[in-house]
């Protein structure tokens, strides 16, 4: 979660220096916040771009994890039944 918060971070920084920029600029009002609401319509959805990767990264995890933790599981029983069946051989 980390780079997480540090993509956030960042994204924050962009936007509020944007912003800045453009408050600071020399145009009228209302072609200031047009430009406010189209860069915070980008900024909206860039990070709804990252974030969808962040999401689908993190599925993509789970579903390797989930099917190494199946084969561990069928390798151990497949041990498992060998083993007995050489105990029950031994007898």
């Amino acid at each position: 979660m980390k780079s997480g918060k540090v993509l956030l971070g960042v994204l924050a920084g962009l936007a509020t220096g944007a912003a800045l920029g453009i408050l600071f600029a020399p145009d009228k009002g209302s072609a200031t916040r047009k430009k406010i609401s189209k860069k915070g319509e980008e900024y909206a959805d860039e990070f709804g771009e990252k974030y969808n990767e962040f999401i689908t990264g993190i599925k993509n995890k789970f579903v390797t994890a989930k099917e190494e933790a199946v084969q561990l599981a069928e390798n151990g029983k497949a041990k498992a039944e060998e083993i007995a069946a050489a105990a029950k051989n031994r007898m």
